[in-house]
């Protein structure tokens, strides 16, 4: 069994993985991840449950609406239904394209609209998805207390925010939690943002802790090269050379460590993560069934001193 974490001063118990919800929002958007087939991508919610997991974080931008309608549709039916997280503040227009806004009836509207794709009365988690624009930061979260007291969300947290602007919006109402990127390529808030969520009893949820699946295992040369046009990795330098090699070294050492005990690269990659005492869960992609079985195992497993020891001698060898 998976042993659940708080979430910061929340009451809800999270499992140490949670199922992330980007890739399968499909093709079509800026941020797409190309193709996705929808029965795949129900099936694969549908394993992630049944494996334990007990949270699904999407957000509206997620396939301008269609990562939420999958995860309301997968869910419908569950007798035991997941906690579901999402987000805000990412807008489009009828031309597809994506802009940000924190004004206080633009995030109204869109927890209104991501409430009736995912079916529910409530939405567990609700969350800033991104400090953009910044002016607009306490403007925007006053109208998350106001959801937040009007019952429309049960939690509210914030993504990709910066530790002074956490310090400015604490004063209106409490933060429940942080999404920030972490990950072994990524691994900035070590510095400063994860001490004060710890100091602060801020939950903290990390994306992309396989960095988009750089770090999976499966990932090869030949795959990077072969992205589908509409596929956004292919823009990311982690995926092109000089990098590419380095980060496929470093995986072949992620693959030796988690050998022995059945475990994938990945699996170490995000165990690797949730080391980090101020991490309460990972969130974790998965495009179909098999690809939440590959990394199901990471809830459970824990990296030993020396094993993380020799990851970090890796690392320093790598061009920041």
């Amino acid at each position: 069994m998976m042993q659940k974490k708080e979430l910061g001063k929340t009451d809800m118990q999270l499992t140490p993985i949670g199922f992330g919800s980007w890739a399968i929002g499909g093709a079509g958007w800026a941020y797409g991840w190309g193709a996705q087939d929808d029965g795949d991508a129900i099936a694969a919610i549908e394993r992630a449950v049944e494996l334990g997991i007990n949270w699904i974080d999407t957000a509206a931008v997620y396939g301008l609406g269609h990562s939420e309608e999958l995860v309301g549709k997968a869910v419908a039916g569950m007798k035991q239904r997941p906690y579901i997280f999402t987000k805000c503040s990412m807008v489009w227009n009828a031309e597809r394209q994506v802009s940000f806004s924190l004004k206080a009836d633009s995030i109204r509207r869109e927890c209104e609209a991501s409430l009736k794709r995912l079916q529910v009365d409530a939405i567990d988690l609700y969350q800033i998805h991104w400090p953009n624009p910044d002016t607009d930061l306490e403007a925007g979260w006053t109208e998350m207390a106001r959801l937040q007291e009007e019952g429309l969300v049960r939690h509210i947290g914030v993504s990709n925010f910066s530790v002074d602007q956490l310090r400015r919006i604490i004063p209106i109402a409490p933060v429940a939690s942080l999404q920030p990127p972490y990950s072994m390529l990524r691994p900035a808030v070590e510095k400063e943002i994860l001490p004060f969520c710890l100091e602060q009893s801020i939950g903290v949820i990390v994306y992309s802790p396989m960095l988009s699946g750089m770090l999976s295992g499966a990932m090869s040369r030949e795959r990077a090269e072969n992205f589908s046009p509409d596929d956004w990795r292919r823009q990311n330098k982690e995926f092109q050379e000089p990098r590419l090699s380095l980060n496929l070294e470093l995986v072949e050492l992620l693959k030796k460590i988690g050998a022995p005990y059945g475990r994938s690269a990945g699996e170490v990659a995000i165990a690797w993560t949730l080391r980090n005492p101020a991490v309460t869960g990972a969130i974790v992609g998965g495009r179909n069934a098999a690809q939440v079985e590959g990394i199901i195992g990471a809830g459970e497993f824990r990296l030993s001193g020396e094993e993380i020891e020799r990851i970090g001698h890796c690392l320093a060898g790598m061009p920041k």
